[in-house]
Formats: structure tokens, sequence, C-alpha cells
């Protein structure tokens, strides 16, 4: 039985060998290390047979630090660890040069596509130098398998270190390995030097290690030097430094001044209402040497004294504020102040009146949040006095105006309301209780000046209302008229008055001239002295339109009625002087045209009143106050005249000429005269009618020069009515107004910028005026409810504004620095507006901050020396502060960043490298290459050599 079951056994095992012979797969003679190497091969066979097209379809990733470089991952084990593996390619087959946003290894080892496979671990680099090495052969034989000439890398020793070791196989029986290293601190000096760094270089090849100065040895060489502008922060803490230490001194030193430095927008125009960050934070200018052979390093040493104004190129980088294109809450600007603005708009509705936004009695006061605070009295104080601050030259509110700026119905950015509306803005955060102090007590200052009758300031006194404007705008011009008015007539109070020797002494003379009946030289005294002060003079040149009739007298007929022209003469008041040849009706005398009282100014809300009475009645009250006024003067300036006469010279087209049916001379006046007398004609159809409007209105005219007349414009009256409306105005309409005139003041504000001849700049403030037209129609024709769609319109066009107002503060920030290169300007600004376009269209909390605008500008010869000027020399706090270690000063100024590159070319059939080699290579190669960047703290070298296996 036990033979029998060996047997069995026996049979079973052949048959389990027959089956693993047939079907063969030995693991036993394949290590780990060996698998790991064959799934590297596997992965970049798969890459070398995608290509970089296919893996771009695959998800390859871009790099954001530049603009042409993207890689692929892929994660390989071996044993107990994992390991990432990322192959980085370019897709244009062009070389960029280290101008261009190059991958840091690209930079250090001058490669184009690579490999970097390192561990998944917290530091993502290898701390063992001995694994460090045996992954490196892993992807070298790898590679090799592939017959691919990718360069590999191994981050090796602490991160902060940037270390990195790699192989490259050549193709041939050349290798070429890399190593970088990084020395953090504590430079030694030579390395601080040109000199010593090339003798770094040359230690790397060189065979005697004695003297390198006594060799000549041909070394390719190219430098670039990274120059900074003092940022913002520096500046400012160097002046605080500066000004403390002045201040020390003149505590010693009475009378020693210190005067403040100037911030950057000072004399820009919203610098009156707050100060914008500069959002150009400081300027990167390199500099690059082309590519000279180096032979000795006395030659380095000349060469770090040679001024950066002998490099042959400079590439000039803006660096712009992070949180230029993003809003982060804390930027204040006119945007942010009038989307506070709006959202007090949308409030206002919640009260009938203003007082109740302030009481606390409110029973809406309860939805009023804590944060809404009103200012203390000493702001209110400041901004009255700001507001009504007496300014004896009127300022030029068509000054600076933008071509569409009228579309908007608001008030002039210098006006007495548009003020009001830009304090508003930054009063108590603009909410919606400060704003209801603030109205309350501006109203009741403009009472002030009402009762006082003093002047209104900001508010031009020439007898004109803006209806363009708003209507709180146009109440305010009228208010200033009736003042100016009202003022006028106190004077002639005053005049009249006098003292009372003055008063007794014009009695007595009053008193003569009555006596003597020269009343009549009195009468027009007093109407010359009306006429002065009052109204414009209607001379004959204002009639053209009328219909006249030529007389032709002789001097026997002129004698006959000599007598009687005395006489009318003497009776005739309030005459301006014959209306050309144009004579009476009823009597042969010459028409005279009256003073007349000029038209009364109305609003927009009085013009709306009249054309509703129009519409009802057929006329309006003051259209009758106003004929009658007229009737009255003419028939003062023309004694005996009738309605036709008025007719004919007040209203031409109401006269009809007949003189078809004319008739000679009737009278016997007329005997003699070589003219037709009287006109021919008659009224017209309207002015015949039976119970004519017109003609009532004649009947009922008194006979007074317009000198006599009550004035068609009560000061008293319309005064009173405009205070009445401005103290009882709903809080809604108040604020309709104030959103419009507060947008239009700000874009206004803004429009006065000075920033050159930037086209987009332009553009964007007409689109902006536009915009802020088509958006704000509904607030000017009082079509805004609580449950409008209007508010959230206002809060995207604060948006918009936000953009704009962005934009234009960096276009003035760049004029002002590039005055006389506008190219440069206007190629910086260009890049930035095409990078923050895309953003426009969206909120600002949408905006993608990860992407960050980086833009290199070569200069020309001519604005070097602008841009050179930028420079300014430190200090004696800032030369302290830095030490200065290496050479190629920029006024006074190192380079806070120096790149070098050292190469050795060789011709590979005249070396040593060329016995064994089995091709002809007559091209020079570079067999040893290093890259050093850094300062005096700071060091980086990178060093790539070619061997022979």
């Amino acid at each position: 039985m036990a033979s029998s079951s060996k047997a069995n056994l026996a049979e079973q095992d052949e048959g389990e060998e027959a089956e693993e012979i047939e079907h063969f797969n030995d693991f036993t003679l394949a290590s780990s290390w060996e698998r790991f190497i064959s799934e590297i091969e596997a992965t970049c066979r798969q890459w070398l047979a995608d290509g970089p097209k296919r893996l771009l379809e695959k998800g390859a990733v871009h790099l954001d630090s530049s603009d042409n470089i993207y890689k692929v991952k892929s994660e390989l084990k071996n044993a107990a660890k994992i390991y990432s593996m990322e192959y980085y390619f370019e897709i244009s087959g062009k070389i960029a040069d280290w101008n261009c946003t190059l991958h840091d290894l690209q930079l250090c080892f001058g490669v184009k596509e690579f490999l970097v496979i390192s561990p998944q671990s917290a530091s993502g680099v290898v701390l063992d130098a001995p694994e460090a090495t045996k992954l490196l052969s892993a992807v070298s034989i790898a590679l090799a398998n592939c017959s691919s000439l990718w360069p590999a890398f191994v981050p090796v020793h602490d991160p902060s270190r940037k270390a990195f070791i790699g192989i490259q196989n050549m193709g041939t029986i050349f290798t070429r390995r890399f190593e970088a290293d990084r020395i953090g601190s504590q430079v030694p000096i030579k390395f601080m030097h040109l000199e010593g760094l090339y003798e770094l270089f040359v230690s790397k090849f060189a065979y005697c290690m004695s003297d390198h100065s006594m060799h000549l040895f041909r070394v390719h060489l190219l430098m670039k030097l990274t120059y900074q502008t003092l940022s913002n922060d520096e500046d400012n803490y160097d002046d605080i430094q500066e000004a403390d230490t002045e201040n020390a001194e003149s505590e010693t030193s009475p009378g020693c001044g210190n005067p403040n430095r100037k911030h950057w927008d000072d004399d820009c125009p919203w610098n009156e209402w707050y100060s914008a960050e500069d959002p150009v934070m400081r300027f990167d200018l390199v500099v690059t040497w082309s590519e000279k052979v180096v032979e000795s390093s006395l030659e380095m040493a000349e060469m770090e004294n040679a001024s950066p104004h002998e490099a042959e190129k400079w590439i000039l980088a803006p660096n712009l504020y992070p949180n230029l294109d993003s809003s982060k809450g804390d930027r204040i600007g006119f945007a942010s102040q009038l989307h506070l603005l709006v959202n007090a708009l949308g409030m206002s509705f919640e009260a009938p009146f203003i007082e109740d936004f302030v009481s606390v009695e409110n029973p809406g006061s309860d939805n009023l949040e804590s944060t809404m605070v009103i200012p203390p009295p000493t702001v209110l104080d400041r901004v009255l006095k700001d507001l009504f601050l007496e300014d004896p030259q009127l300022p030029d509110f068509a000054k600076d105006e933008h071509k569409s700026s009228r579309a908007i119905k608001g008030a002039p950015v210098e006006s007495l309301f548009a003020q009001f509306c830009l304090h508003s803005l930054w009063f108590g955060n603009c909410n919606i209780r400060a704003i209801a102090v603030l109205w309350i007590e501006f109203v009741q200052e403009i009472r002030w000046h009402w009762e006082e009758s003093q002047p209104l300031p900001k508010i031009p006194a020439n007898g004109s209302i803006d209806l363009a404007t708003c209507l709180i705008n146009q109440k305010l011009q009228m208010l200033a008229i009736c003042i100016g008015k009202k003022r006028e007539l106190n004077e002639e109070f005053e005049d009249c008055i006098g003292t009372k020797d003055d008063a007794s002494a014009n009695m007595e003379k009053m008193q003569e001239a009555n006596k003597d009946g020269d009343e009549s030289s009195s009468f027009h005294a007093r109407s010359q002295a009306f006429d002065e002060k009052r109204d414009s003079l209607l001379t004959p040149e204002g009639f053209n339109g009328s219909k006249t009739v030529e007389s032709k007298f002789s001097a026997n007929a002129q004698d006959v009625h000599s007598a009687d022209k005395s006489t009318l003469d003497s009776i005739r008041r309030g005459s301006a002087g014959p209306v050309g040849s144009m004579k009476l009706l009823k009597l042969c005398q010459s028409l005279h045209a009256p003073f007349t009282q000029s038209a009364p100014l109305m609003t927009e809300d009085m013009h709306e009143e009249r054309l509703r009475a129009i519409e009802t009645f057929g006329f309006s009250f003051l259209e009758r106050e106003t004929l009658s006024s007229d009737m009255s003067a003419f028939k003062a300036a023309n004694p005996g005249a009738v309605f036709e006469d008025f007719i004919r010279w007040y209203s031409p087209t109401d006269w009809e000429n007949d003189e078809s049916e004319a008739k000679g001379p009737s009278t016997d006046l007329t005997e003699g005269m070589n003219v037709d007398w009287p006109p021919q004609g008659r009224l017209s159809r309207r002015m015949s009618e039976s119970g004519n409007f017109w003609r009532k209105i004649w009947d009922e005219a008194p006979i007074l020069p317009a000198s006599e007349q009550k004035p068609l414009l009560d000061p008293n009256r319309e005064g009173e009515k405009i205070l009445h409306y401005l103290e009882t105005m709903q809080p809604h309409q108040l604020l309709e107004q104030m959103v419009c005139s507060a947008f239009r003041a700000s874009a206004d504000t803004l429009n006065q910028t000075n920033y050159g001849s930037l086209k987009e700049m332009d553009t964007k403030m007409d689109q902006l005026y536009l915009t802020m037209a088509s958006t704000l129609r509904p607030l000017q024709v009082n079509l805004l409810s609580n449950t409008s769609d209007t508010i959230e319109d206002l809060q995207r066009l604060c948006v918009v504004f936000e953009h704009v107002e962005k934009l234009l503060i960096l276009a003035a920030s760049l004029h002002r620095r590039f005055r006389q290169v506008p190219r440069i300007s206007e190629a910086i600004f260009s890049n930035y507006y095409n990078f923050y376009l895309p953003t426009m269209g969206i909120g600002l909390a949408d905006v993608d901050t990860q992407k960050e605008f980086d833009m290199k500008l070569q200069l020309s010869q001519n604005e070097r020396q602008v841009v050179s000027n930028m420079f300014t020399p430190p200090t004696a706090n800032q030369s302290w502060r830095k030490v200065l270690s290496m050479g190629n000063h920029l006024n006074g100024h190192e380079p806070i960043l120096r790149e070098i590159i050292f190469s050795m070319h060789d011709n590979a059939s005249d070396n040593h490298y060329a016995s064994s080699s089995h091709r002809d290579y007559q091209q020079d190669t570079e067999t040893y290459r290093m890259y050093t960047c850094g300062t005096s703290n700071d060091l980086r070298v990178a060093l790539s050599i070619i061997s022979y296996d």
C-alpha cells in the first residue's frame, strides 16, 4: 500500500511539473525591483506611443507657472512604498529662452522634456542617498529599454534645498548627469562675486587646482540680473522712520518743519473723498547680457563692474497687488459706497417721512440694524461747513463733463446737491439713518440762508434753471433766484428808507418838484433805475418777424403833428424805443416796444402743472398773468393803442395784411404824405372771435409800465413753496434723486482723471455712462417701487462701476509713472485689460484669483532712462538695512536676483571621448553646464556634466 501511494504521488508531481513547463511564468527569477523597472518601462512606452497631442486629449494638466508646459502623472508601487512619476512636456517645438516662463528644472539644466520620480510622502523627496541612486538607476534602465532620451530627476535632501540628482542617456556612449543644490544662508564671500563663481565652474573640469587665473578656458557666459523697485510698504516704512528722526530733531530744534510725504494720488480727483491704494505694487527690471566668451577670472571681475545700461535687453515686469481683480470687502471707493446707497434706497420705502428714520419711536425702527450708526455732531458740523462754505468764484459746472453725462438726470458734480450726495456716501457709512440726519440738517441750513437772504453756495444765480438735472437741483436753483430777488427788494427798501435826514431832504425836494409840475421827470428817473436793475431791454431788432408798414412823412406833416407828438411822449412810460417803421392804427405815431417783465422761471413740476391746467381749462394762471403784464406795459408805452396794435407787435401771425383792399388816406392829417396810413389788415379768425380770451384780458389790463407792476415771480411765495417741498418730500423720492446724482457725480469725478491716451479706458468710460443712463431711467420717471427689479439692476450697476473704477485707478497710476514714454503705460494697461476683461461680466466675488497677471515688456533704448529713474538712490535709512555685496549696481540698487549660465563646449571628434565612439561628431557639444541663481544670502547651483560610460 505504501509503495502504491508513493507511486501516485510521483505521478502527480510529474504532471504538475509538465503543466508548469507548458505555462512557464518564472517569477522566482524576477525581483520586486525588476518588476518596478518593468512597470516604469511600460508607463514610459505608453507615453511615448501617445505623444503630446494624445496626452492632451487624455487630460494632461497645464502648469499655471508656464504658458506651454503640461504634465501627466502615474503612480508606481515598489514593495511598501508608492512613487509618483511625472512627465513634463511642451506642445510647441520652439525652444524657449530663459526670458520666458520656464519650469525650474528646464532653467537649471537646459532640458526641454523630462521625468520626475518622487515618493508620495509629506516631504516629497528621497532622504536616503542609496535609495535615490537606486531609484534613478531604475528609471535610467527603463528609459534605455524604451530607447528614450528623456532626462530623469529625483528630488533629494531637504525640500528647502531644492536639490535634485538626474541622469540622461545621450543615445551614444555618453551619459549626462545632473546635480542641483542650494545654500540658504551664509554664502561664502567668494561666491558672492562673479570671479568666484567662474572659478567654481572651472574647477569641475580643470586638472590644475592651484591657480585658475593662470589658465585660459573658453567659457561661454549668459547673465541675467533682476532689479526691483521698492514697494509702497517699504517706502512707507522708511518714511515713518525718517519722520520719527525728524520729529526727534524738531524737539531739540524748534521751528524745524517736517513736511508730510505726499500720497501717490494726492492730486487725483477722487482723493477728496478717499485715498486709493496704488494698484502697482512694484516693478521688476530684468537685464540680460548677450552670450560672451570669458577666458579668465579677470574678465569676470571687469564684468561685475559693468553698468546695467550696457546690457543687451531690458525687460520690465509690473507686479500688481493680488487683490486688484478680486473683491474681499477691504477696498473702499465710489463703487462700494454706491452699493450702500442702493441698499438705503431699498429701505427708504419703509417709512413715509424722513424723520421716521431718525426717531426712536418709529414702529419700523426695529428693522434698522444696530450698525446704522450716526456720526458725532463734530463730523456733521464739518460736513455742513464744507457744503456751505462760501466760494467767491463759482465753479465751472461744465468743466471736464463727459459728453453723455447730461443723459443722467442728476445734479452737476460741482453743484450743492451733488456735493451733498457725495458727502452722504461717506457719512455714517451711507446708512439710511445717517442720510436722514444729514438731510434734515441740510434743509435747516438752506432755510437759514433763505430767511437771512444769504446766497446759496455752489449754485449759480444767473436766472436760469437747468431742466436736464434732477428736481431737487432745479428747486435749489429756483431758490437761489428767489434769494437774489429778495435781496434786491431788501436793498431797494433800504435805499428808499435811508436816514432820517436824507428822508426829510428828499421830502423837500419832492415837494418842490410837485410845485414845479415835474412829475414826469421824477417818474422817468424811477423807471430808468428800475429798468437798469430788473429787466433787459427789448430792442427793435427783437421784432423782425412782425409785419411793419413803412411811412414817409413830409417835413410839413411832421410839423403839423409835433404838438400832438410831444403830448404823447410826455405821458409815454416804459418805452424801449420804436419798432422799426410800425405805426399805430388809430394814431399816426410810431409803435413803441415796452419794457416787460421777464417770463417767470419754472421747474419741471411747475411745467407739468402748467400743461395739466392747459389741458383742463385751455390756459394756465401763469400764462394769464404774463399776458396781462405785457398788455399793461404795451398800453403804457403806446398811449391810445388798440388791441389790434398789440396783436401786430406781440403775435404777428394773428394779423392778416390786406393790401388789395387798402384805401388812400382818409383824413386831413395825411394830406401831403406819400405813405399809406392807417395800415390795412385784420385780425385772424382766432383773435376776432367773440369772447376771445386775449381781448378780455386786454380790456381788463390796466395801463402800467413794468416798473410799477406786481412782479410775476413772487420770491417770498416761491421760496416758501420750495422749502416746503424739501421738508416734506418722501424718503424714496429723496433717495431716488440721490442715487442718480451720486452715480453721475462719482462718474464725473473719475472722468476728470488724467490717464493719457488709453483708448480702452475711453471706451469703458463711454460704456459706463450709457449703462448708467439706461439703468437709472426708471428712477428719473418715478417708476420705482419697493418690489421693483430696479434695485437688483442697480446692484449690478455697482459691480460694473467697480470694474471701471479699478481699471481707471490702474490707468492713472501707470500714466503718472510713464508720462514721458506713454508706450509703456499703454502696453501694460492693454495687456491687463485683456487679462481682466473676461471677469468684467461677473461679480467680483466670482473672479478666479488663482491666475495672476504676468507680463514682460522689452524696453527700447530711449525708454531705459525713464525706467532707470524709477530706481531712486537709496536713503540713509535704506542703506543700513541692506549691505551691498554684489556688483552691477543700478543707481545704488543691487540686483535682487542674479542668474548666470556657464557652459563649456568641446568638439567630440577631438577629445578623449571620441576614441571609442563609432560615430563622427563634428559639432560642438555642451560638455559642462552650470546654472547659478541667488543673492548674497542665497545661492543655488545646478551642474550638468557629460561623461563617458
